[in-house]
């Protein structure tokens, strides 16, 4: 099996973060491992990692910024 073209996201390195004060059960946690940001629900620790390459989470922090996921 070849390497993903995003290179391999090590979950052994990653420090999970959630915005602050949030004491949810399912929160959004976010991780920065070398050149690549992994996304996860905090109630799944063990569950799927959404990987973004620099340039994907800007553009999804910007997007975020500018209201393009409002659900209004």
């Amino acid at each position: 099996m070849g390497q993903h073209p995003k290179g391999d996201f090590d979950l052994t390195r990653a420090v999970w973060q959630r915005a602050e004060g949030d004491t949810s059960d399912s929160a959004v946690e976010v991780a920065f491992v070398g050149d690549l940001i992994g996304m996860r629900n905090s109630a799944e620790p063990d569950g799927p990692v959404l990987v973004f390459t620099q340039a994907e989470w800007d553009a999804f922090v910007a997007g975020a910024q500018d209201g393009e996921f409002d659900l209004d």
